[in-house]
C-alpha cells in the first residue's frame, strides 16, 4: 500500500519551498485524513499535523520532509483512548506548470491471504 494526494499551489512570488510549507499549515485537516489511511487497520486517526523540520529538495521540482503527528486509538466500547506522537517521511513532486504537489507516503507491504 502506498497512499498519494494531490493538492493545489497557490502562485506566488516566494520561493518553493515557502509555497510546500504553506500548503501544509493550510490543508493540515486534509493531511490527517492522507496519513489515517496508513493506521486505518489498527483502528487510529491521525490528527495536529505539523511539518518537522525543513522541506529537502532532491532536485528541482522534487524532494522530501517529515511530518509529526498525534496518532489517536480510540474505543469507547474498550475505554481505550491512546494519544501518542508519531512521525513519517513524505515524498513530493511539484509538477512542471507549478499549479500542484503530489505527496507521496511509504510503501507498506499488504500481507497477502494465508494458506489454509
Amino acid at each position: 500500500m502506498q497512499e498519494t494526494w494531490i493538492f493545489k499551489l497557490e502562485p506566488d512570488e516566494n520561493s518553493k519551498d515557502v509555497q510546500v510549507k504553506r500548503v501544509l499549515e493550510k490543508e493540515q485537516k486534509d493531511l490527517g485524513i492522507f496519513l489515517s489511511y496508513y493506521f486505518k487497520k489498527e483502528g487510529a486517526v491521525t490528527e495536529n499535523v505539523r511539518l518537522k523540520g525543513n522541506v529537502l529538495f532532491i532536485d528541482g521540482l522534487n524532494g522530501k520532509f517529515t511530518l509529526d503527528f498525534d496518532l489517536v486509538h480510540f474505543n469507547a466500547c474498550l475505554n481505550i483512548h491512546d494519544t501518542n506522537r508519531e512521525e513519517m517521511q513524505i515524498n513530493f513532486e511539484i509538477s512542471n506548470d507549478m499549479t500542484e504537489i503530489k505527496l507521496v507516503g511509504p510503501y507498506f507491504p499488504e500481507r497477502g491471504m494465508d494458506e489454509i
